[in-house]
C-alpha cells in the first residue's frame, strides 16, 4: 500500500451488551480481519468476568489485541491506547489484513479518529505530586525531567518558566503521552481510512433485559470471587481507575460491608444502564457511520457497501 492516507481500519462500536463480540467473531470468519479491542476495562488483567472479556474459547477462535495489557493497580491512559493501537494496526497491515477495532469505549474511538485535540484538565493530585518532586530534588529538577520525557517541548519552554514546565509534565502524567505528541496527534490519524459500523439498539427494554441477564450470569460464574481476590491484593484499593469500572465499585462496596447484595445488584445494573445510555447518546451524534439494530433486524454483514469497502481495501495490498 503506497498511499499511507488510505490505510483501512474497520470499526465496530456500540453500547454494552449489544453483541459486539459475537458480531466481530462473525466478521473475522467472513473476511481477512484481525480484532483490536477498544475497551478501557478489558485492558486490565485478572478482571475477566465483570468486564465481559471474551472467554478463552472465544479468544482461541477470535484473538483480540489490547486486552490484559496492565495490572489492575496500574494506570492505562487514552494516550497509551493510541500508541498501542497504532502499533497493532501497523502489524495487521503488514500481514495484509484489515484491523477490526471493536468495543464500546467511545473516548478511545473519538481520539483515534480525531486525535487528542483537547488537553486534559489540570489534576490537583498530579500537580501536588509534581510540587513534592520539585521540593525533594531541588530547583531545576522538573525542567530536567521534562527534557527527558519531552525534549521537543522542553526546547520551547524556558527553564525559568515553572508554570509551563509544570503543565507539560502534568499532561504527560495524566494522558500518558507527551504534550508534543498530543499537539501532533491529528496528523497521525489522517493516515487511516475508517469504515464504522454502529450497533444502535432501538428497543432499550430489550437492551436492559440483556444487561440484567448478563449480570446474573456474571454472578453465577464467580464475579464475587473475582473481586474478592482483587480486594485481597495489597496493591489494590477502591479508588483505583480499575475499580471505578461498572460493577466492580458496587461489588467492592458489598464485600466491604457497605451495602447488602440486593443493593449491590441494583446499583450495578443502574450503573450499567447509565453507561449504555451514554454510549447510545454518543452514537446518536455520529456521522459517517452505518447504524444497525442488532436486536430487530438481521445484521447485514454482507451489506454491499461494507463488502465493497473491504474488497477495495484489500486490493491496495496487492
Amino acid at each position: 500500500m503506497s498511499d499511507t492516507s488510505s490505510l483501512p481500519v474497520l470499526c465496530l462500536l456500540g453500547p454494552t451488551a449489544s453483541g459486539k463480540t459475537a458480531i466481530a467473531t462473525e466478521l473475522i470468519e467472513r473476511y481477512p480481519l484481525e480484532i483490536i479491542s477498544v475497551d478501557s476495562a478489558q485492558v486490565y488483567k485478572h478482571m475477566n468476568i465483570g468486564t465481559a472479556k471474551p472467554t478463552a474459547a472465544e479468544l482461541q477462535l477470535a484473538p483480540h489485541a489490547l486486552i490484559d495489557m496492565v495490572e489492575p493497580w496500574e494506570h492505562y491512559s487514552v494516550g497509551k491506547f493510541l500508541k498501542d493501537a497504532d502499533a497493532e494496526i501497523k502489524k495487521i497491515h503488514a500481514r495484509k489484513k484489515i484491523p477490526l477495532l471493536a468495543g464500546g469505549t467511545m473516548l478511545y474511538f473519538q481520539s483515534l479518529w480525531h486525535g487528542l485535540s483537547n488537553l486534559p484538565e489540570s489534576d490537583p493530585v498530579v500537580r501536588e505530586r509534581l510540587v513534592a518532586y520539585a521540593e525533594q530534588h531541588g530547583p531545576g529538577a522538573l525542567y530536567e525531567r521534562l527534557q527527558q520525557v519531552d525534549p521537543v517541548i522542553a526546547e520551547r519552554i524556558h527553564s525559568n518558566d515553572p508554570q509551563r514546565i509544570m503543565r507539560a509534565l502534568e499532561v504527560f502524567d495524566i494522558a500518558g503521552v507527551t504534550l508534543s505528541s498530543l499537539q501532533n496527534q491529528r496528523a497521525t490519524t489522517q493516515r487511516y481510512n475508517f469504515y464504522s459500523i454502529g450497533l444502535f439498539p432501538e428497543d432499550r427494554k430489550l437492551l436492559h433485559a440483556r444487561i440484567a441477564q448478563r449480570f446474573d450470569k456474571m454472578l453465577e460464574i464467580g464475579f464475587e470471587a473475582e473481586v474478592q481476590a482483587l480486594k485481597e491484593r495489597p496493591e489494590m484499593h477502591s479508588e483505583l481507575p480499575s475499580m471505578r469500572c461498572v460493577g466492580y465499585r458496587q461489588m467492592w462496596q458489598y464485600l466491604a460491608g457497605q451495602c447488602d447484595k440486593t443493593h449491590m445488584t441494583n446499583a450495578s445494573l443502574a450503573a450499567t444502564r447509565q453507561l449504555a445510555k451514554r454510549q447510545i447518546t454518543w452514537l446518536r451524534g455520529m456521522e459517517n457511520c452505518q447504524m444497525l439494530d442488532p436486536f430487530s433486524e438481521s445484521v447485514m454483514l454482507e451489506d454491499n457497501a461494507l463488502v465493497s469497502w473491504i474488497n477495495n481495501a484489500l486490493s491496495e495490498f496487492t
